[in-house]
């Protein structure tokens, strides 16, 4: 039931309903979304775009070694996970070819990586060059950081260029995540619209979805869990918006876990104010939400935070309720899987 490729078109996908107060679970089409919003309520999208931070590099002596872009620390300077990390020696010199080359000689300058340090949970730090932006050489070498549970055959897999626009939103516009905000991932341009023409706010946020999203719990208590901290932004303008839609009535209806995070990473006691930082923010239950009125989700692994996050909002047992529901259902899960919309 792992979704391996996306629906077309993508509101296509399909969309269970739950209700809090009553329990009731409906069964919708993804673009029926637009039913279940009132005007003068607020859509919270992260505008966060996915690197294509997967990479292959080649040592000198001809062995082949997988990367995963974490972050840049500065220009020329990033923190990576690579295959393997114990066989590699501090000084070594990797290199990387174009993205669909097997070999050097394409024409384009290769892109080559010195082991500076080793950091913890298999993370190490390397000096690149050329010391561009870390988007521009990313480009040219990467391929999308699908999760492990989505298949594909090599990294010159034909659906790498499927996948470079099928797994970013159409909103997606500040590079710097390794994973997909993918409740967002349902929108059309002509949903959106048609959702602002109901007098529904489109309101942004930036957080970069990081190395947390795929880290599972393995704390005996949630509360010992260690979150990866991610980067985010939230602007003046958002906090306006947002807390004008609230004293009006209207609901705050956030797309996705990370939208959520950044909210309640911000949010204090009836207060919303600007910030910008590194959140890392564990929401499990009984966590008491003071910005959230509605959630857009997908379905999420099992032993997982955003699993933790979507229990502590709707309550455990009728999250347990709904994705027993969903397999009797067939949705299809996970990152190109189908929605969940909590009221």
């Amino acid at each position: 039931m792992i979704a391996q490729q996306p629906v077309e078109p993508r509101d296509a996908s399909r969309l269970m309903v739950v209700r809090r107060d009553t329990g009731e679970i409906e069964h919708r089409i993804f673009r029926d979304l637009a039913e279940y919003l009132n005007a003068g309520d607020a859509l919270v999208v992260n505008r966060t775009r996915v690197l294509p931070a997967k990479f292959l590099a080649r040592r000198a002596t001809g062995g082949r070694v997988e990367g995963l872009f974490i972050r840049e620390i500065e220009i020329g300077i990033w923190e990576v996970m690579l295959g393997g990390l114990r066989r590699l020696k501090t000084g070594e010199v990797l290199q990387v070819d174009p993205r669909g080359r097997g070999s050097a000689g394409s024409g384009v300058e290769a892109v080559r990586m010195e082991l500076v340090r080793r950091l913890e949970r298999g993370r190490c730090e390397v000096r690149v060059h050329p010391a561009d932006p870390a988007p521009q050489i990313l480009d040219l070498v990467g391929t999308m950081p699908l999760p492990p549970y989505i298949s594909r055959e090599s990294q010159n897999d034909v659906r790498d260029t499927v996948d470079r626009e099928r797994y970013q939103t159409v909103f997606a516009a500040e590079p710097g995540a390794i994973a997909a905000p993918t409740a967002g991932l349902h929108f059309t341009p002509e949903l959106l619209d048609r959702v602002r023409g109901l007098g529904i706010d489109t309101v942004e946020v930036v957080l970069h979805v990081g190395l947390g999203t795929f880290q599972p719990v393995e704390a005996e208590h949630l509360a010992d869990h260690g979150m990866h901290a991610e980067w985010f932004e939230f602007t003046g303008d958002a906090a306006v918006r947002i807390r004008e839609r609230r004293s009006r009535g209207g609901r705050i209806v956030a797309v996705g876990t990370t939208s959520v995070r950044v909210l309640e990473t911000v949010g204090a006691e009836n207060e919303l104010s600007a910030a910008t930082g590194w959140t890392d923010i564990l929401i499990y239950p009984p966590f008491r939400f003071r910005w959230i009125d509605a959630l857009i989700t997908n379905f999420h692994l099992p032993g997982s935070t955003l699993l933790a996050l979507v229990g502590a909002f709707a309550g455990m047992d009728l999250i347990h309720r709904a994705y027993r529901t969903a397999v009797e259902e067939r949705y299809r899960f996970y990152s190109y899987g189908d929605a969940m919309l909590i009221l």
